[in-house]
């Protein structure tokens, strides 16, 4: 008998070993990439040029594709602004940056999603794509300990819904507003703690 209490004994120190260890590693993430600020600053940008881009005298097909266009320009202005914040994405050896990868990529399995609005109901795509962009910031109140990130997904995507169905086809830009506007919130709110 003595022997299992030993082992349970040496568990648990295993287990608060790994603990700490994990919770290092996500202290170091937060501290270097600075709860993603970079990212939320460029989503932002973003989202004000699929703004323009939706109060634009065009077909809504055609602003889908702009909107499209748009959003491949994240990484690049991320990049620019983690010089300006000083953010650092390359921690190698630690486990948990490529998680956060893998929580960004995972919006990827959605496009069949916004694929159908782009062919078959384009008017609707910036709000799928809006949904989208929101919900896929719920884990990263886990990951940086920060619950804005949870706060925003829910009022960005519930609200991103909510406007589409009520406003005019004409006024549909303000769906990508109000997203604009909530990554504004968010990147103040991280910005001011960190």
């Amino acid at each position: 008998m003595t022997p299992s209490l030993f082992n349970s004994v040496d568990d648990i120190k295993f287990k608060n070993m790994k603990d700490i260890y994990f919770q290092n590693h996500k202290e170091e993430l937060i501290k270097e990439s600075k709860k993603g600020v970079d990212f939320i600053v460029a989503a932002c940008i973003i989202w004000i040029i699929i703004t323009f881009v939706w109060t634009l005298q065009t077909v809504p097909y055609s602003k889908s594709v702009l909107t499209f266009i748009a959003g491949g320009l994240l990484l690049p202005i991320a990049l620019l602004l983690s010089k300006v914040f000083k953010t650092n994405w390359k921690l190698k050896h630690n486990p948990l940056l490529a998680l956060g990868l893998y929580l960004n990529f995972a919006q990827l399995f959605y496009f069949p999603f916004i694929i159908f609005f782009l062919i078959q109901e384009p008017i609707y795509f910036v709000m799928s794509y809006a949904i989208i962009t929101a919900a896929h910031l719920f884990p990263y109140a886990w990951l940086y300990d920060h619950r804005g990130y949870a706060i925003i997904a829910g009022i960005g995507s519930v609200g991103s819904f909510l406007l589409a169905i009520n406003v005019s086809h004409e006024h549909m830009y303000f769906v990508p507003m109000f997203i604009a506007s909530c990554l504004l919130v968010l990147a103040i709110w991280i910005y001011r703690n960190i």
